[in-house]
């Protein structure tokens, strides 16, 4: 299980440079992670393990939206190599919208999972069970997941490296939320509508699954209004290591973003899970590959500085009040909207109709938590910034 507090042997994180998604640069980077994190000695023939890929959508490789094949390849030989029996070795993951065994297999097939499972001899989960798993979190008592996390004896978190336009950036604690089953998502949305709030409530969920090991896809990663609209970014990177956390800070040091802007960091900072920065002797292997890159670009609904600060000084004042309505917040534009009603269907706030073949969103229900502009599948849901604000 994830090591407590950033003092644990699991706080260092492991960057190892590869260059492309050729199978056997891979393998060498992701072996490297293995053998990195000493939990990996744990695993045997009586090992049931669970890879939890970022599977947000149907989504081909090449759109950086995912986690690639390849490194899912190379996780499972990895654990073959140590004893694990491949019948034993599940892939699964839960995306938004109905949770269902068509859906999954759509889903696997388009990312190139199937392929990768049918080839190696592992499962990619269809049942589309869930249970649940009491915790003592600060926000959440309980949690329901999907059965493979709750059978497994060892998770390993596969997450994608890309931004987010709700938490900054999206890796290896906000993977996890993909084991709440289907639309219960948009349950937890509407309890915690704040991104403080969900950030702490995404801290209760990685507490209560504490993956063994990370295993992150950096190769190909996702810049701008991520974490499926944005663009494919060239970083070159494996990261791994034992501690979710800490490979988060190591991605925010990477992209350029204050870890303290990120919810869910700030809220493990506050449980003092981890440290408020990632030093470079956090980090082992390739540390220059590990650089900060100034050219990343962030998430538009990411600002420099408060809506407060950047108020003119006479109307300062009363920015607190309308900040619900200045904020930025997702809309339709409408000549690329198909009316396919992805949209309306994740909305955790039923926010949006889709009338004569478009997507209209309610500003007045809406919670800006992004879910519509995450799952539109033809990008015609863009963040819109007040035009204070705009750049």
């Amino acid at each position: 299980m994830m090591a407590d507090g950033p003092a644990a042997q699991s706080a260092k994180v492991l960057c190892r440079a590869c260059p492309d998604y050729e199978q056997k640069k891979v393998d060498e980077a992701v072996e490297a992670v293995f053998a990195f994190c000493s939990n990996a000695q744990r695993l045997g023939p009586h090992s049931h393990v669970l890879l939890k890929p970022n599977l947000l959508a149907k989504h081909p490789p090449e759109r950086a939206v995912t986690t690639h094949p390849a490194v899912v390849a190379a996780c499972i030989r990895a654990c073959i190599r140590r004893g694990v029996l491949p019948q034993h070795i599940t892939v699964a993951d839960s995306p938004g919208g109905r949770w269902s065994p068509g859906g999954m297999r759509a889903v696997y097939t388009c990312t190139g999972i199937q392929e990768v499972c049918d080839t190696l001899g592992a499962e990619a989960y269809l049942d589309c069970q869930a249970g649940v798993r009491q915790t003592d979190g600060r926000r959440v008592r309980s949690f329901e997941l999907m059965q493979p996390a709750l059978q497994a004896d060892f998770i390993i978190d596969l997450p994608k490296v890309k931004t987010h336009v709700m938490t900054g950036m999206t890796c290896a604690v906000k993977n996890l939320f993909g084991m709440v089953p289907g639309l219960s998502k948009a349950e937890f949305h509407m309890r915690f509508p704040k991104p403080e709030v969900f950030g702490d409530m995404l801290v209760d969920l990685c507490e209560t699954v504490r993956p063994d090991m990370i295993v992150a896809d950096g190769v190909t990663a996702m810049e701008g209004d991520g974490p499926a609209s944005g663009m494919p970014y060239a970083l070159g990177l494996i990261l791994g290591g034992q501690n979710a956390y800490e490979v988060d800070l190591v991605v925010c040091r990477i992209m350029g973003v204050l870890p303290q802007r990120v919810p869910y960091l700030a809220a493990a900072m506050a449980r003092k899970l981890c440290p408020a920065c990632a030093t470079e002797d956090l980090i082992d292997g390739d540390v220059q590959a590990a650089a900060p890159r100034a050219e990343f670009h962030l998430p538009s609904s990411m600002m420099d500085i408060t809506f407060a600060q950047k108020a003119p000084r006479a109307i300062r004042w009363v920015v607190p009040g309308a900040e619900k309505w200045i904020a930025p917040r997702p809309k339709v534009h409408r000549a690329l909207c198909v009316g396919c009603g992805k949209c309306a269907e994740i909305c955790p706030g039923d926010a949006i109709r889709v009338r004569n073949g478009k997507a209209s969103i309610f500003r007045n229900r809406c919670i800006r938590c992004f879910c519509c502009h995450e799952m539109c599948p033809v990008r015609a849901i863009e963040v819109h910034r007040f035009a204070l604000f705009r750049r």
